[in-house]
């Protein structure tokens, strides 16, 4: 008898599962499926399972394919199954690739093929729409993207779409997700929301077509250039019942959402003072170092900057103002702003040529708080007070590089779950289009 052995949280179970776990099925002459707890799902990073493990194994055995089902809860557990079960084949999806390359010492390792063209979900009781995503642009983000989403429920990327056609087959090749590059409306056909990946000069455009055509967007910053096209936009998606959010991970957070709600609690006081610096030394030849239009320190970091300024001190700040170093054509190597409010002040720093030391500083009349790089990622932060004794250190939880909490919260406000988006709210948006806005027209003087 040959034994086949998969795994997975088979959380809101769609045909997708159902054709890998036929296939597992087909592999062998007895499968066994193991499912994952909510607390072995939470360890390894996913972020937002929606169904009882009891709903799930529930889901798996009226497929008729497993012959049994275990449960699966630690880490080191597929090792000891294999041996303990005699496994001939361990299966997993083909988006695992590579990853489970260290069990082949124990057994035949097979990836099977993705499903595309995922629709819904078999069980509907929970009313928890799988959406499905296209993404916008094939570049360095693209991949991360694919990567974390495997981390969140309820979202099936479905294709991509690239104007530039040889370039995107070839990603399109490699992750095995249909690309478009001809019409972007046909592309727009085929998905219930975009995430829009492309060169900052296209993103406004390319979200505001979706919108448009009745589609969900989640944006890469800058989403626009200017305070009125971040409105209209804004403005559009609520009087359609869409959802807009610009993809400012951060925000998204566990460790900046508590870092924020800190600081609100009155914990340092009054908060006088915000000062925040995101600085990388980019290569030579990436799109940072060479588009001196759409380029530069400011595009690519401000809006992460920003967010603790905006955040913690308000929209209605009183002056702004800007310093830039430019490189021999017109780069913008290293931006300074400076934002003035009433009884307050802030300074974001952003360098792509430069390096500084990236860490977050929110000064207030009781305390204040230290995040250091990157605490962009908000993995640790600190609280000093005027006794130099006393220090409160937070760790809190982070898994990946941040993009699957942005990923959850946008599943989750398409399916009506999270509505008030107060982790980036549209007026905070709006504002940091503002500060955009007025650093394109002092760029060009």
């Amino acid at each position: 008898m040959k034994k086949v052995i998969t795994y997975g949280t088979y959380d809101l179970f769609h045909e997708g599962h159902y054709k890998l776990l036929q296939r597992a099925k087909a592999l062998g002459d007895y499968l066994i499926v193991g499912v994952t707890t909510e607390h072995f799902d939470e360890a390894r990073g996913k972020v937002n399972v929606v169904d009882s493990i009891m709903d799930r194994i529930e889901n798996v055995r009226k497929t008729g394919f497993a012959d049994e089902i275990i449960v699966e809860d630690h880490d080191g557990q597929k090792i000891e199954d294999i041996q303990r079960y005699g496994v001939d084949i361990f299966t997993v999806g083909s988006d695992w690739i590579g990853t489970f390359d260290y069990l082949k010492q124990f057994c035949e390792v097979v990836y099977l093929e993705r499903t595309p063209d995922i629709s819904s979900t078999l069980e509907r009781k929970n009313k928890f729409k799988i959406v499905n995503v296209g993404i916008v642009g094939t570049g360095r983000i693209a991949p991360r993207f694919i990567s974390e989403a495997k981390y969140v429920s309820g979202i099936n990327i479905a294709c991509t779409y690239n104007p530039q056609n040889q370039s995107a087959q070839a990603f399109s090749n490699r992750h095995d997700i249909p690309n478009y590059s001809g019409e972007y409306e046909e592309f727009l056909e085929q998905v219930d929301a975009v995430y829009i990946a492309s060169p900052n000069e296209t993103h406004y455009d390319y979200a505001r077509k979706a919108l448009v055509n009745g589609k969900h967007v989640l944006c890469e910053k800058p989403a626009a250039f200017t305070k009125r096209e971040a409105q209209g936009l804004y403005q559009y998606a609520m009087d359609n019942g869409l959802v807009l959010m610009e993809a400012v991970k951060t925000a998204y957070c566990p460790g900046f959402s508590q870092l924020v709600n800190m600081v609100q609690s009155g914990k340092i006081g009054k908060v006088c003072d915000v000062e925040a610096c995101f600085t990388r030394l980019a290569n030579d030849n990436s799109r940072e170092r060479t588009d001196a239009a759409y380029g530069g320190a400011f595009l690519e970091f401000g809006s992460y900057t920003l967010l603790p300024v905006i955040k913690l001190l308000g929209t209605d700040y009183k002056d702004i103002h800007f310093d830039t170093i430019y490189d021999e054509n017109g780069v913008d190597l290293y931006t300074k702003v400076y934002l003035s409010y009433d009884n307050a002040m802030a300074l974001s720093k952003n360098g792509v040529a430069v390096k500084s030391e990236g860490q977050l500083v929110v000064a207030g009349t009781k305390g204040y708080v230290l995040a250091p790089s990157p605490w962009w990622l908000t993995r640790r932060f600190e609280v000093h007070f005027e006794d130099s004794s006393k220090v409160e250190v937070y760790e809190p939880v982070f898994q990946g590089d941040g993009f699957r909490y942005e990923i959850s919260d946008f599943v989750s406000k398409i399916n009506g779950i999270d509505k008030n988006g107060y982790k980036l709210t549209a007026e905070e948006a709006i504002a940091m289009a503002e500060v955009t806005e007025a650093y394109m027209k002092q760029k060009k003087r």
